[in-house]
């Protein structure tokens, strides 16, 4: 193609898009497609020069985005529908298999270019001429061989990553949250983030909490993009990592070369709750209020007090929401008040002597227990591995093994409940051996620096019943709304 200058004698424009795609980037930089780009706009410019032509370029860039995955690329399907409208002259690529490596794309894409007349340069491979017959039969049998380098690398990659997978060595990927880019070297900062993420998990802070408390705090995630999720502490929560072993595809392989973060009774107890169906929640707003969905009400007996998001200028109030009981008039109660009531309460009874050792006294198993049930459950997987052995050698038919496999693999199934029920934490544990009043409030006026609202929240539902009484109306005596006598403070233990 050969640009001419206009008839007004100005030099004519050459319309160029470039096209950048690394499959890879570990360090999310974009260092790969950067050094792409600067080689492929020095080609731009260099064939505008020839033709005397002005060069208006746009790029399009995939990153971290494999051609050979089937993974969908969307600057590329961009790339494709502006051809298809004309809007380019001629389309730059740093190397063909950047473009594509599947035989179905390239066969469009030549479909496409033969439609539009655009054409194809490449920096490392020069004119890639997609309309005579030799030109398309190079870039097919190019295709072919991009093809098959990249199913041949996916073999060994794989392999590779099940033997370190087995020998308990990293085996690439992003980098784990707690860990640096090895994989092994432990980030302190972001590892007493996850032991602190186990121990509220165990204790009974809901997730919702826990990323409301990371987030409030600014604690960035490995990416740092973006707020936390409940799903990114789920996943995190849920890593076989984290407790010192190696896994393949979700599959524990072999103990790790890096350290544990959590005792392995700490992590089944975290991983039974937060993959507990019964306690996953519909979306919604995450409590901002010690006693929403604790506090009961004194009318009909439900946890459905909750505290409107009302104007700032208006008084916080704890109102009944349930709708049972049509005609009576349900409870409320002024939010502030009725919240420093029951904390003052519950911190009064802490801080008496002892009160701390007496309440989680206990409250998870001995290690006898934990020992014993860990045998038990060795010698029950020892006798599923008996049962496929004698399968194997006929001893055994079909139906038997699957028979005598449920049944040790229920007894399993009990085993790991209970591990999981003895690996979970007081959430009064992290009060041990602190002052509790500043803990517990902090020493900021924002509170920053206390308890989380979460541990709190779990630990006002694990020591007291809080049920709220219907009140006459108007003005106590005392000149006060608020009267703590209708306000009915049960101790659970």
């Amino acid at each position: 193609m050969t640009t001419k200058k206009a008839a007004t004698g100005k030099l004519s424009i050459l319309r160029i898009a470039i096209y950048l795609r690394i499959s890879q980037d570990r360090s999310g930089e974009g260092l790969g497609v950067a050094r792409q780009e600067s080689d492929c706009r020095k080609l731009a410019e260099q064939i505008a020069a020839q033709r005397g032509a002005v060069v208006h370029i746009t790029a399009f860039t995939d990153n971290d985005t494999s051609a050979y995955s089937g993974k969908r690329r969307k600057e590329y399907e961009r790339l494709t529908a502006a051809i298809e409208t004309g809007q380019f002259d001629m389309v730059i690529a740093w190397h063909p298999d950047r473009l594509h490596r599947s035989p179905i794309e390239l066969e469009y894409f030549i479909a496409l270019l033969e439609r539009g007349g655009t054409e194809v340069q490449t920096v490392q491979a020069g004119i890639w001429d997609l309309t005579t017959p030799s030109g398309r039969m190079v870039a097919r049998q190019l295709g072919a061989v991009a093809r098959f380098e990249s199913e041949h690398k996916g073999a060994r990659i794989k392999a590779a990553r099940v033997q370190q997978a087995t020998e308990g060595r990293f085996h690439g990927g992003a980098r784990p949250y707690g860990f640096e880019s090895d994989g092994v070297t432990v980030r302190q900062d972001e590892a007493r983030e996850i032991v602190r993420m186990y121990e509220q998990t165990v204790a009974g802070v809901s997730l919702r909490q826990i990323v409301t408390d990371l987030n409030r705090r600014g604690i960035p995630t490995a990416t740092a993009r973006g707020p936390w999720t409940s799903q990114t502490v789920r996943d995190i929560i849920t890593r076989h990592r984290n407790a010192g072993w190696s896994a393949h595809k979700g599959e524990v392989v072999g103990k790790a070369q890096w350290p544990a973060l959590v005792s392995e009774d700490t992590w089944h107890a975290a991983n039974a709750v937060v993959t507990d169906q019964s306690r996953r929640t519909a979306p919604g707003n995450t409590p901002k209020w010690l006693g929403s969905g604790v506090y009961l009400c004194g009318v009909c007996g439900k946890a459905e007090l909750r505290v409107s998001a009302a104007s700032s200028n208006r008084a916080k109030v704890y109102r009944c929401k349930s709708r049972e009981l049509i005609g009576e008039q349900h409870v409320n109660r002024d939010a502030l008040r009725l919240d420093g009531l029951v904390e003052e309460t519950v911190v009064a009874r802490l801080e008496r002597p002892d009160a701390l050792r007496k309440l989680t006294t206990g409250h998870a198993g001995s290690g006898n227990d934990v020992a014993a049930l860990r045998l038990e459950q060795a010698a029950l997987r020892q006798r599923l591995d008996s049962l496929a052995d004698l399968f194997a050698a006929g001893e055994i038919d079909a139906r038997q093994l699957s028979t005598a496999s449920a049944t040790l693999k229920a007894k399993v199934s009990e085993i790991d409940s209970a591990l999981a029920s003895l690996g979970m934490r007081s959430p009064l544990a992290e009060l041990e051996g602190q002052d509790i009043r500043s803990t517990w409030f902090g020493k900021q006026p924002d509170r920053s620096d206390g308890l989380s609202l979460g541990h709190r929240r779990a630990i006002v539902d694990m020591l007291l019943s809080v049920t709220v009484l219907p009140a006459p109306k108007g003005r106590r005596v005392s000149g006060a709304y608020f009267s703590p006598e209708y306000i009915s403070l049960e101790w659970k233990q």
